[in-house]
Formats: structure tokens, sequence, C-alpha cells
């Protein structure tokens, strides 16, 4: 793409974030993107808008495109080679977005299936189980996808945090500017995702764009299209992920909800879904991998075994106590601590300890019982 025509996209981008439709009309019927701010403008007097598509805007556009290549990010203008084929299907894709990662674009967006997962940032612990779950079974699939979300708390972090964990690529859409991260505590993930081959993440706003409210609605149009499906975990009645899910529907895109209980306001959202008939339910992870078409393989209870204590041994060595607790846990299912201490011979405190660890490790999830279960 020429880069005149590169600046002018940048800067309708800019200009049009939240209005795009208006400026693909607009480009329609001047021709380009270009034309916009060469005197060819429409007599249109629709918005306030065009005002801003004058000189001062494209040399705002030049300078960002050269704070863009000076800190190694990306900006893929629509039309470009490199723009997302799924995000640019919809009806009102961005002008441009901006991206940092690892890898070239097209191994991020190009080399496998995109499927969104998202949910409450008040996630519970059982959301949280499903979620991992979820995540772990379609990286045991025969075609393993590409996890999107939206890097906030909740069911985002732990979506992104299990796809790394388990190899699968992951890509954060963010609210901001790309060199911002929100919240700041995924800062270290959002590098880890960063430095990962084929991961990245994606935003539509322009550098130095702090996260309000209402920019979270906008970048959730594009979780929802760039993914083929969405995949809601938990939702109170009103929320994002509820909004993702709309999108999802709109741009003809499958959507998955996990039911909970009725009396539960982190599951309202789901189950709203559900009986509306927006969304299928979520019966198993199984199925779900299956109703996606990833093709789940075929791994038996043996080989679960067999990789979860190979994570356990090179993780923290063969004779460790977390390998005997986290083996016992495997075997046992909701087990507690006093079975654990009665299985492995160690003491009660120790036990408690190291389910600790395992469970700060992403190995062990334990539910308000106290009740144990290997994330396998």
């Amino acid at each position: 793409m020429e880069r005149e025509t590169r600046v002018a996209l940048c800067a309708l981008n800019n200009i049009f974030g939240y209005h795009p439709s208006l400026a693909f009309e607009l480009m329609a019927e001047a021709g380009s993107a270009e034309a916009l701010f060469n005197g060819n403008l429409p007599d249109c007097g629709r918005s306030k808008l065009t005002e801003r598509l004058n000189e001062e805007s494209l040399l705002w556009a030049e300078k960002e495109l050269e704070r863009v290549l000076e800190a190694g990010f990306k900006f893929i203008p629509y039309g470009d080679d490199d723009y997302p084929e799924a995000l640019a299907d919809i009806e009102d894709p961005p002008l441009g977005i901006y991206v940092n990662g690892s890898s070239a674009p097209a191994e991020i967006f190009s080399l496998r299936p995109m499927v969104a997962i998202v949910g409450t940032r008040d996630i519970s612990p059982y959301g949280s189980l499903w979620c991992k779950r979820i995540v772990q079974a379609m990286a045991d699939a025969a075609v393993p996808p590409c996890i999107v979300s939206g890097l906030a708390y909740g069911a985002d972090g732990i979506a992104h945090r299990t796809a790394l964990d388990c190899g699968l690529a992951t890509v954060g859409v963010m609210a901001t500017g790309i060199e911002k991260i929100y919240p700041w505590k995924h800062t270290e993930l959002a590098s880890q995702i960063v430095g990962t081959p084929g991961c990245g993440l994606v935003t539509d706003y322009p550098i130095g764009t702090l996260p309000v409210a209402l920019n979270f609605v906008r970048r959730n149009r594009i979780i929802a299209a760039l993914s083929s499906a969405t995949v809601v975990i938990e939702s109170k009645k009103k929320g994002g992920s509820l909004m993702t899910a709309k999108y999802a529907v709109d741009y003809n895109r499958d959507v998955f909800a996990m039911p909970g209980r009725l009396d539960d306001e982190r599951s309202a959202g789901c189950n709203s879904l559900i009986s509306s008939h927006m969304a299928e339910i979520i019966a198993s992870p199984e199925e779900l991998v299956e109703a996606l078409g990833l093709k789940p393989k075929t791994k038996n209870s043996r080989d679960r075994r067999s990789a979860f204590y190979t994570r356990l041994s090179r993780k923290y060595g063969t004779t460790s106590a977390q390998v005997a607790v986290g083996m016992a846990v495997f075997d046992r299912p909701g087990a507690g601590y006093e079975e654990l201490s009665s299985e492995t011979n160690l003491p009660y405190v120790k036990v408690i300890e190291t389910v600790g660890l395992l469970e700060a490790d992403g190995l062990v999830t334990t539910d308000l019982l106290q009740r144990c279960t290997a994330n396998a």
C-alpha cells in the first residue's frame, strides 16, 4: 500500500474511530481515502467530523506512524494485505489496527482458527475452573485455535494465561493505545503474549489513548469479529461479555455459553443467552471442541496422567512434594486435604502448603469446600 494512502487511513481512523461506516461512505463518494484530504470532500454536511479532514490531521498521522515505527509496533490499514480477513468482513471494520507482537501479522491472524473466550471480571471458582478446562480441551484438539480475549481481569486473564501454559496462541484486544497496558497488573501477561510466537496485542485506538468506559464497547466488536465463535464463561445480566456475544450474533458468528446456577448473578447473563437461543449451551469441553469443528484428539486417561506427571516433574523434580500431591489430586478429583495427606503420607500442613503452590502455578484448583482438582 502506498504511503499516502496509509497516512490518510491512519488519519481517518483517528477521526472516525467511533464512526467507521461514515468514513467508508465518504471514501466511496470521494474515490479514495487520500482524496478526502485533497479538497475532494463530498458536499454532505453530515458530521462535524468532516471538519477535521485537513492538513493538520495528515501531519498528525505522519507523526503517529513514525511513533509506531520507532516503538516497534505495526499499523495495518484497511485494505492492506496484512489486514485480518475476518475483520474486513464486518459492516463496521476499523480503518486500521495497531499490532504488537514478535510474529508477522499473517502468523497471528491467518494460520489457525480464532475463538473468543470472554466473561466477567468477578469470576467465581467454578467459572475459573471451567474456563481453564475449556482452554485445555482446545489445546488438545487436532486443530488448536488461537484464543482471543480482552486482557481484562477474570475470565480474560485466565483464558490468556491458560492458552500460553498449554502452548496455544492468544491475542489480546485492547481498549487503549497499543503501548498502554490495562489493567497495569497484566503488564507481565501482556509481555508474555507479545514475546510468544503467533501471539499479539491488537487495538484500533491511537497511541496514547487512555482506558475509558466507552472504549470497551468499541473494543468488544473487534473481539467478536476476529473470532469464528465466542464462548462466554460467566456474565452478569449486563456487561461487556454480553455485548461481545451480541456483536458475534450480528456478525453471524457462533456463540456458546456456560450454564450456571439460577441464583448466581454471575451466571445470569449466560443463562439468558441460552434461554433466548442466542447461544448454544456448553455441556462439556469436549462437546464444545467438536461443535467448534476443531476435531478433538483421542486422548485417554493414561495419556493425560502421563502428560500431567511430566509437567509436574519437569517443573518441580520427580521426588518433590508437588509431584506427590499433584498426582494424588489427579487420581482423586475432589479430594480434600485430609485425604491427600493420608494418600501421600505428608503432614497435613505440608499438603496445604503444597496445594497452595500448585494452585498459584495454575496446576490445581481448590473450591470453597477445599476440594482439589487437577488442571490436566
